[in-house]
């Protein structure tokens, strides 16, 4: 033990003879330590870490696929529920939950507020019970039951200030009285959602029918149940299901038996998580080859260092010292600089999580698990001491048994470098300058997709548009006409606001993640029975709407007052719709379609430009717009939108002053109408490109870190290797040699091993980045722009060699002859 310590001090107080060497190697190893530490605490917050629900593997999401009518998702129905539920086998608790808003009154001020919609065995198959009151039962979901809610801990705090006697009560939701009846434990949330009031599911058996694939699914495994045998058990029900219930009117149940629906069942956490695992994964790859770019760095120095030492690890071996004495020194100085450069990459990355977690998107799922906890901590110690052990090897082998008779002769001035003593270095760099080249393709690729989604004209101008939601519930409103007179009037009044150029309103704005898909009749097609026509993207929207948002009319007209008070049978749809359907947008002018085979003919009368309602990075749905008011429409003999959203352009769309003179506009018509996800269109738009931005990012600074390590590398490389040919370039210069011939030639030796790097570096990166291919837009995996140019300026960062090239041009003769 005494020996060890001593052995540790004598190595600090080398290190601290050399501060320059030992602080640029202390900070390479914590940023490429730092930067992993930080990615990995991402990793294992949103991956790694199991959901917080007792015996979480258990958990799986239920959903199906219907790959016969090409939909990769397809989510549960009313019918679904009630067949899965009584006749599985697989199952110890199962249930189906939605997103929602709905209006609480009777305070001061009306608010919207997000609610979960649940069937009884929701909550009870997470294993969460309510920490107040009770959860929901059974015959809370009956239709003719009194009306229940479940609170979170969160808003009982808020509008209650945490008083039990809350439970009992009766809130306002949507104009009914509600009786709380209980209240949710304080750290429990519901998957990623977010949500303040738990209502329960009313489904009327007698009355439900096959389709409303609405609801997502939940369900706990029974003991020794595998999710194989689980899936095939719902395969098993699915026809069931289908039999066991009618068609909608216009539907006939061959067309469900057709859509050959299959299910896709996968354990909650990958529900949760969704595609984001991927590029996760990729970070942390990307990020893992920034620590093998330090590693190689690090390597050199310590080669570096090593051959300064030679004479005395020589005088060493040759007083007695073991081979494996001297490995073990060198390896401990590694480790001695890997803990230290740990410590203080662990510092670098709390604040790099800081930053991750307040720059990272909202669809970033559970981001309050992102911190630095023990496993992060743990992660930290381990690839310290790996890195240690990575980059103190390569000078431990080549250096712990040093040639006794030439290292005593030689002097470090005397000879000029072997080509050996020069082969390990250069490797080194060749290899961090190819894995920098992977990494800067892969920032360039994530670039080029970032330039061509700024590039996509979406269809809307999303500049100067402020947006909010509002509701009108029955109980507020109950004729459908009056509902839309009323939001006609508050359109009326919001147009009033001096800075106000134009408002309208429809069911949803563009990329805002508000959307419904079904099938469209076309008059002049004629339809095997039981065939279902292609899925289109439906959309509800009142007179002004197309124009408010900067959606151009294509052909034929708008919507009018007169078309929605006369219920007239017209309709609009988008270019790529009537592109497909006939031939060109003038042609669809006068064609007629309907939803389903019971409802009304509708006349096209407009056709608008394509809108990317899903995001730049995703085509443009093929769209139906509706009228928000209609008679015969899916099934409703009056059919209303009563949740929509107004969209007001105005050049003060970021002010709050102007949402005081909005809400004062709104509550002159209805008093009790709240505001809710109030928001600028910009915000929309980009929170739709989130994920591609927040990839982006990580990869450029992964680049960026990558092409600083590799100029250092080349930097360190060079520059070593001219100090150690001084006297050789001082007899060169003395016999004549021009000195900006010398400089060249240290420049060539850089780009030379610049050069071989870039094509190991290519060849890699051409295998590697198809993987990436799923977060390219318009951009190839080879993409032979950002690999030319990726290549030219890694050739040309070899201009690090310059400084060394300098100064071994500005070597004075007599002083180089003199140093010995």
């Amino acid at each position: 033990m005494a020996v060890a310590r001593q052995h540790f001090q004598h190595i600090l107080r080398r290190l601290s003879r050399s501060p320059l060497f030992t602080l640029v190697t202390i900070l390479t190893i914590a940023i490429g330590v730092g930067a992993n530490s930080a990615i990995f605490s991402v990793v294992n917050g949103v991956l790694l870490k199991p959901l917080p629900y007792p015996e979480e593997e258990t958990l799986v999401a239920l959903g199906q696929t219907a790959p016969k009518i090409n939909l990769k998702e397809v989510s549960l129905s009313p019918s679904d529920y009630f067949v899965f539920r009584e006749q599985n086998r697989s199952f110890s608790n199962m249930g189906i939950w939605g997103e929602d808003t709905v209006t609480v009154t009777g305070k001061e001020t009306p608010e919207q507020v997000r609610t979960i919609s649940v069937t009884d065995g929701t909550l009870a198959a997470l294993g969460i019970v309510p920490v107040v009151g009770r959860s929901f039962t059974a015959k809370d979901t009956e239709p003719d039951s009194p009306e229940t809610v479940v609170l979170t801990h969160a808003y009982w705090q808020k509008t209650f200030g945490g008083d039990s006697s809350a439970v009992g009560r009766r809130i306002l939701i949507n104009g009914r009285a509600e009786e709380i009846i209980g209240v949710m434990p304080p750290n429990f949330r519901f998957l990623d959602e977010n949500p303040e009031i738990f209502l329960p599911y009313r489904f009327n058996r007698a009355k439900t029918v096959l389709g409303r694939y609405n609801y997502r699914g939940i369900a706990r495994l029974k003991p020794g149940v595998t999710l194989t045998q689980a899936s095939a058990d719902i395969a098993r029900l699915i026809p069931i299901a289908q039999a066991s219930f009618p068609p909608p009117p216009g539907f006939s149940a061959k067309m469900f038996q057709d859509a050959n629906i299959q299910p896709a069942l996968r354990p909650l956490h990958q529900d949760v998580v969704g595609e984001l695992g991927k590029v996760l994964w990729i970070l942390m790859g990307s990020i893992g080859v920034v620590l093998l770019i330090a590693c190689a760095n690090v390597a050199n120095l310590l080669l570096v260092r090593a051959e300064a030492r030679q004479q005395e690890l020589a005088i060493r071996q040759a007083l007695g010292a073991s081979r494996g004495r001297i490995a073990g020194e060198l390896l401990l100085e590694s480790l001695v600089l890997g803990a230290l450069g740990g410590a203080a990459g662990l510092g670098f990355a709390w604040a790099a999580v800081r930053l991750l977690v307040s720059m990272a998107p909202a669809y970033l799922p559970r981001l309050e698990n992102i911190k630095i906890d023990a496993p992060a901590i743990v992660f930290t110690l381990v690839i310290s001491l790996a890195a240690a052990l990575m980059f103190g090897l390569v000078p431990a082998i080549k250096h712990a048994a040093p040639n006794v008779t030439a290292a005593l002769r030689a002097g470090s001035r005397t000879l000029s470098q072997t080509r050996e003593r020069h082969r390990t270095r250069n490797a080194l760099v060749i290899i961090q300058t190819a894995l920098a080249v992977v990494l800067l393709i892969a920032s360039g690729l994530m670039i080029r997709t970032f330039q061509s989604l700024r590039r996509v004209d979406p269809g809307f101008r999303a500049t100067g548009l402020k947006t909010f939601h509002i509701f009108l519930p029955e109980t507020a409103v109950k004729e459908p006409e009056r509902v839309i007179r009323s939001f006609e009037g508050i359109q009326r009044k919001l147009s009033e606001i001096p800075s106000v150029v134009m408002a309208a309103f429809g069911d949803a704005v563009p990329t805002d993640g508000n959307n419904s898909t079904d099938v469209l009749y076309a008059e002049d097609r004629a339809y095997r029975e039981g065939e279902l026509p292609p899925l289109r993207r439906f959309k509800f929207v009142a007179p002004g709407f197309f124009q408010a948002m900067g959606i151009r009319l294509i052909s034929g007209r708008d919507f009018t007052w007169n078309d929605l008070y006369g219920r007239r049978e017209v309709t609009i749809i988008s270019q790529n719709t009537a592109r497909e359907m006939w031939g060109s947008p003038s042609a669809a002018i006068g064609k007629r379609i309907r939803q389903g085979m019971k409802d009304d003919w509708r006349e096209i009368v407009g056709v608008v430009a394509d809108v990317w309602h899903d995001g730049a990075d995703q085509k443009p749905p093929t769209t139906v717009y509706w009228p928000v008011l209609m008679n015969n429409f899916s099934g409703d003999s009056t059919f209303v939108r009563r949740d929509v959203v107004f969209a007001l352009r105005t050049d003060r769309s970021g002010s709050e002053s102007v949402m005081t003179q909005v809400r004062e506009a709104v509550w002159s018509v209805s008093r009790d109408v709240p505001l809710a996800r109030v928001r600028t269109m910009d915000e929309i738009y980009r929170a739709s490109m989130a994920r591609s931005s927040f990839a982006l990012v990580m990869l450029a600074i992964a680049g960026g870190m990558a092409l600083l390590l590799g100029l250092v590398g080349i930097y360190g490389v060079i520059s070593y290797s001219v100090s150690q040919r001084t006297r050789e370039l001082g007899i060169r210069i003395a016999l004549g040699a021009p000195r900006g011939a010398l400089k060249a030639m240290v420049v060539r030796q850089g780009v030379a091993l610049a050069s071989v790097g870039v094509i190991f570096g290519l060849a890699a990166a051409a295998a590697l980045m198809r993987l990436m291919s799923a977060l390219l837009f318009n951009v190839d995996s080879v993409d032979p722009v950002t690999y030319t140019a990726v290549t030219i300026g890694l050739v040309a960062a070899a201009v690090a060699s310059y400084l060394p090239a300098r100064r071994a041009s500005n070597v004075d003769p007599t002083e180089a002859l003199r140093a010995e």
